[in-house]
């Protein structure tokens, strides 16, 4: 790491001392421009992804950006666009792909060694005050389908390679001064049968995360982050390999290799226009 961008001064100065970093600014332009930088990546709030994005990549450098990768579809294509044309990779960190458990699920579904039926997936955080999960306050405000129902929606498109669901969606009453529904159901049907139920909550005071749960013909299996274990609550043999380590090598080896990234940005537009589709459903009902 050759370069740091901040939002204040004084926390970027800390990290940047902390992880020896030689320079530290409160302009990204500036951070971008410094001699070295080849890559990007963009740990930013959701709603500036989409134009920083699109800066980068007019520099000429490859990005990798937290997920979501924007807050509508227009700026989804914009990014998918601008990547194209800068010819340099766009890889956006849909961290659930690179989970061992999500990858056994999916190698087993493409195989034919496991039929899903029903994936069912409840996502809990309590942030009824606008703080991040460790309790500081945050500058902006999460969206709780853009962002966290990215993951789920992502997974089932990408688990069957089935990008035209039928969509369902309702939303709860939007949170006096955050202005956003805090409680959210989201269904969804593939063409080949299987079902996809999302229950989302901000107002979820128990543990917090994404919990799934794959309900197949041959069994039943829960993952929670990087363990699944099947109906009888044994741990399923796994590669081991932590989802944040794989998805950051993903990046530098796309880089090195030349190739697009397995969670590339054009590999995530359908998932984008799945949501978009669910945000329109949920307007409709509204």
């Amino acid at each position: 790491m050759v370069s740091l961008a901040s939002r204040t001064d004084e926390g970027g100065k800390r990290f940047a001392d902390q992880w020896k970093i030689p320079f530290q600014s409160t302009s990204l332009e500036a951070s971008i421009d410094r001699p070295g930088v080849d890559a990007v990546i963009l740990t930013t709030p959701s709603e500036q992804h989409a134009d920083q994005t699109v800066m980068a990549l007019a520099k000429g450098k490859h990005v990798q950006v937290e997920i979501p990768m924007s807050l509508n579809l227009p700026d989804a294509q914009r990014m998918v666009d601008a990547a194209k044309q800068s010819g340099r990779i766009c890889m956006v960190t849909h961290t659930r792909r690179f989970s061992s458990p999500h990858r056994e699920i999916r190698k087993r579904v493409r195989e034919g060694t496991f039929h899903l039926h029903h994936m069912v997936v409840e996502t809990y955080f309590f942030r009824r005050t606008n703080l991040n999960m460790h309790g500081q306050p945050r500058s902006w405000v999460d969206n709780l389908l853009w962002h966290h129902g990215c993951h789920s929606v992502d997974l089932a498109q990408w688990i069957l390679d089935e990008p035209n669901f039928e969509v369902w969606g309702q939303k709860g009453p939007d949170h006096p001064s955050l202005g956003i529904p805090m409680d959210l159901s989201v269904a969804m049907k593939s063409k080949k049968g299987a079902l996809f139920t999302l229950a989302m909550s901000f107002n979820n005071k128990g543990p917090f995360g994404g919990f799934y749960r794959y309900i197949g013909e041959e069994e039943t299996y829960k993952v929670y982050r990087d363990t699944m274990t099947d109906s009888e609550g044994n741990d399923v043999p796994l590669d081991g390999v932590p989802a944040f380590d794989r998805q950051d090598v993903e990046f530098t080896s796309a880089i090195r290799e030349g190739r697009e990234p397995e969670s590339s940005a054009r590999s995530c537009l359908p998932t984008m226009a799945l949501l978009d589709r669910i945000d329109k459903a949920m307007r409709e009902r509204a």
